[in-house]
């Protein structure tokens, strides 16, 4: 856990930031979509907490995970996929909000020279429309959905790949996020990863191996600054 009030991490570093559970808090609106799906089927709704754990894999493993909760698939999962995604469209800013100290901190990251960008499993549109339409979209150079690439999280493939798009590598660059996925993915890029603890995940972040643990998104500078080279 971070705690120091001076840090100045190098401005040359590339910041890549998970989406769901890390930047914003997105579980209201993807209960409200899955839960949809569920009662059309004749499914008992989840209750949020419920749906937290069910984030991080994608839309498919979250549907399938919340269908095998309340009694198994019915449909096909493409078919169960497509619907989701068509309710979901409808409500993706609903109620879904930037965490606590994520714009400020953004700015400050910004207004450092910082290239950010986002590396997440969900599917490109959504991530893309949920970042414009919080004004999000402003502070980074480019988005990573878990369709962009033939590969994603935990696939290092997923990191190194985004990182080509913003023109940096990975000799100064440092995955933020809130899952095991995020850390694997950044060991198998060979970058330092900070975790989140207020995310979705169902093991402790302090369990993930990751290089540094944060319990709020403004003690993400003070982190970078106690990984080797980024003081």
């Amino acid at each position: 856990m971070a705690n120091s009030t001076d840090s100045r991490p190098d401005p040359t570093c590339a910041l890549l930031f998970d989406l769901d559970g890390t930047l914003v808090d997105t579980a209201p609106d993807l209960a409200g979509a899955l839960n949809g799906i569920l009662r059309e089927h004749g499914r008992e709704a989840l209750a949020l907490d419920d749906v937290k754990h069910l984030v991080g894999d994608g839309a498919v493993a979250m549907i399938e995970r919340g269908f095998e909760a309340t009694g198994g698939l019915p449909d096909t999962l493409e078919n169960l996929r497509l619907r989701f995604l068509e309710i979901y469209a409808a409500t993706l800013t609903a109620n879904t909000r930037p965490y606590p100290g994520v714009v400020a901190t953004l700015e400050n990251f910004h207004a450092a020279g910082h290239p950010m960008a986002v590396c997440t499993n969900k599917p490109q549109a959504p991530s893309e429309a949920i970042l414009e339409g919080l004004d999000l979209v402003r502070f980074f150079g480019a988005t990573a959905g878990g369709d962009r690439f033939p590969v994603r999280k935990p696939d290092g493939g997923h990191i190194t790949g985004l990182l080509e798009l913003i023109g940096a590598g990975t000799g100064a660059a440092v995955m933020i996020g809130d899952s095991m996925n995020d850390v694997a993915a950044a060991r198998a890029a060979d970058i330092p990863v900070i975790a989140v603890s207020y995310g979705y995940t169902v093991v402790p972040a302090a369990e993930f191996g990751a290089d540094a643990v944060v319990d709020s998104f403004d003690e993400i500078p003070a982190a970078l600054a106690t990984l080797p080279g980024f003081g």
